[in-house]
Parts: structure tokens; sequence; C-alpha cells
């Protein structure tokens, strides 16, 4: 699927990186088609830099998304980042800039993509969470759409810089969570990170695509 967008950076991203995927692996993807419509968040597991070009290139509508502070330092990349809006992120401290600049893309009606564990993994599997997902969510008040993507890491892992093929890689969509239902509550000694956590465990919970692939 060509994603369609009038911005010409994000086009030339979303769907790059999903004809990179289709050259080097199988890549099937479910539940996609079933999103939800105006402001939400798409909350997914990291396995490789080429996870948030090819979910957003799945997506049928331009998205949002955060990326780490330092890419921007890069003249290329971040010229590449900027051009399709990313917000970023300093991953050190509060960024309560960062919060801000989400919190108003959501506001405006739109989606965003972020990832609870807040960086990629080194081995494949899921990992802890950080708060910022269940802060997201609860100050938003947004429906949460978990993605659980799998075997994209056998194409870039983390630290690579070569493409590998032969690789199956699958995106499973799963149905959206109501903010009220990940709230734990006012009284709650970690709100946000019970938040997160409850996000991470509707992440792990979708189940692999059983399909021989496209």
């Amino acid at each position: 699927m060509l994603l369609a967008s009038r911005n010409f950076a994000y086009h030339l991203v979303a769907n790059g990186a999903c004809l990179i995927a289709e050259t080097f692996a199988t890549v099937e993807a479910e539940g996609w088609e079933s999103v939800p419509e105006g402001a939400c968040l798409f909350a997914s597991n990291h396995q490789s830099m080429l996870d948030p070009p090819l979910i957003g290139g799945l997506i049928p509508r331009e998205i949002a998304f955060v990326a780490r502070k330092s890419l921007f330092d890069n003249p290329v990349f971040g010229g590449v980042i900027r051009a399709c809006r990313a917000i970023p992120l300093d991953r050190g401290e509060a960024d309560i800039s960062a919060i801000r600049r989400t919190l108003a893309v959501l506001a405006e009606g739109r989606a965003l993509l972020i990832f609870p564990e807040g960086t990629r993994s080194m081995d494949g599997q899921l990992q802890s969470t950080k708060s910022g997902a269940g802060l997201l969510a609860i100050k938003s008040g947004v429906p949460v759409v978990p993605v659980r993507i799998r075997g994209i890491r056998d194409v870039l892992p983390r630290g690579s810089r070569w493409l590998r093929g032969g690789a199956r890689i699958r995106i499973q969509f799963g149905t959206a969570i109501t903010a009220s239902s990940l709230d734990p509550g006012k009284d709650h000694d970690d709100r946000f990170g019970e938040a997160s956590r409850r996000i991470m465990a509707a992440i792990a919970a979708l189940p692999d695509i059983s399909g021989p692939g496209l």
C-alpha cells in the first residue's frame, strides 16, 4: 500500500521504508484497516530504525512521531525527519517542551506514534516501559492503539548499518483502548508508570500473524 501524503518528505520516507522492507523481507500486517479516525496514540514496541517509517507507511493517513533529540544533530537525517514533522525528545530528562508539542498534536485531532520502551531492543525482546506513554494517554484522553512489530530486527538490528535479507516482518494493530481503562486513578502512587505498563501489556498480548506472508 502506497501512502498518499501532501508532505513530500513524509510520502518519500514512509513509502521508501515500505519498499525497502518488501525488498529485503516479506511484510504482513493485520488490523491497520480498522484504526480509529481522529486523535489517537499508536503505541508500539521498538526493534529497528525502520519501525517509525514502516508503521507510518502502513497507516492510511499521515501521523506524527517522536524522535530522539540527538538525531536532529545530523544535518541530513535531521533535516529529513524535521521535514516529516518529527518532534524532538530529550530522553535524559523530563522534556516539558516535547510533552506540550505532542499534546498539541493530539489536541488538533491528529495521530501520534510513540514507543513506550523509549529505545530499541537489543535482542528483540520486549523491554520495560517509561512513564511518558502513560502520561500522554492520560493527559490527552485519546484512545491508544497497541502495535506489535516482529521480525524487522532481522532486516536492520540496532547497531547495524547494513540491511539483511530473508526476513519475515509481521505487524499487528490491536483494538483501540480507551484512556480511562489505562488510568489507575489519581490516587495511584505511580499513575503514569502504571498506565504505561498497561499499554505495554496490551502490546505484549497481541498475537503473532500465522499467515504465509505477502
